[in-house]
């Protein structure tokens, strides 16, 4: 009996705004970048920040999405934060970033720089 194994789900879902802000990064990436990586380090009134900057090697646990415009790579002892999340790239008249939409986070602070899980 032949198991036939089924694609397993990105952990982190990216809209196509933050695809194309990808590209753009790594249209502009110093010489030795192979992606960019998003974590989730310790900061914040909250406990928990989102992180992203390029990086010059993958990590053996690091999660690795390609994208049409580069490689995303989620850290290893972040992606449990970030399972189910949405990534986006917004800009206004004030700010611009990426934004997440995190089904795990359980609450944030005021700001929103940092987040709980």
């Amino acid at each position: 009996m032949a198991t036939t194994l089924r694609a397993r789900p990105a952990a982190l879902n990216l809209t196509e705004t933050a695809h194309a802000r990808i590209a753009d990064l790594m249209a502009r990436a110093p010489a030795d970048a192979i992606g960019v990586k998003l974590s989730t380090p310790k900061r914040g009134c909250s406990g928990l920040a989102y992180s992203v900057d390029y990086v010059t090697e993958a990590k053996p646990f690091d999660e690795r999405i390609d994208t049409p415009g580069g490689t995303l790579f989620v850290d290893g002892g972040s992606i449990l934060y970030l399972i189910g999340s949405t990534m986006d790239w917004v800009e206004d008249d004030f700010t611009a970033g990426f934004v997440f939409q995190n089904p795990n986070a359980k609450g944030a602070c005021g700001c929103g720089e940092s987040f709980t899980v």
